[in-house]
């Protein structure tokens, strides 16, 4: 997990998967790359995606 000094330059969004109940929201890291977190807890950071890891999870979810 990261945080700190590097989300502060992340525009984080919620997904529009989320509910009230499992909220997440991602961020593009540039390069393909994209950085998760929990909207409930965003101080516990979050999580970096290569490109092929993001396009592979939204290959799941969709």
């Amino acid at each position: 997990m990261y945080s700190s000094t590097e989300e502060q330059r992340l525009a984080f969004r919620k997904s529009s998967y989320s509910n009230p109940q499992n909220c997440v929201e991602y961020a593009d890291a540039g390069n393909g790359a994209a950085a998760m977190r929990d909207s409930q807890n965003p101080e516990q950071g979050y999580l970096l995606l290569n490109g092929h890891e993001w396009n592979a999870l939204l290959g799941v979810i969709r």
